[in-house]
């Protein structure tokens, strides 16, 4: 079971950091490099580029709570979330077949 996790290639988890703006202001993300592929999809999906999707998931956040705290632990629960759907999206297809 282990080797499932364990056997990952290094590059996979590799942190990476991408500079962009949020509400004007620059600064910098760091997270593992398959949070942003998954970020890299759920902006595509929605039809805009991956600092843009940031950027008004953000200011969305900002609106709701009125403050963003762990705005990089917010964006991995955010991939998270999006892959719960897209299991439920595959099983969801392979029932229907």
């Amino acid at each position: 079971m282990c080797q499932i996790f364990a056997g990952q290639s290094p590059e996979r988890y590799q942190s990476v950091t991408r500079s962009l703006r949020l509400n004007g202001q620059s600064t910098s993300i760091r997270l593992e490099r398959a949070f942003w592929n998954i970020l890299d999809r759920i902006a595509e999906r929605e039809g805009l580029s991956t600092p843009a999707f940031i950027s008004r998931l953000h200011a969305e956040v900002l609106e709701l709570n009125g403050e963003a705290s762990n705005f990089t632990s917010l964006l991995r629960c955010a991939c998270t979330i999006h892959l719960g759907e897209y299991e439920q999206d595959e099983t969801a297809r392979f029932a229907a077949e």
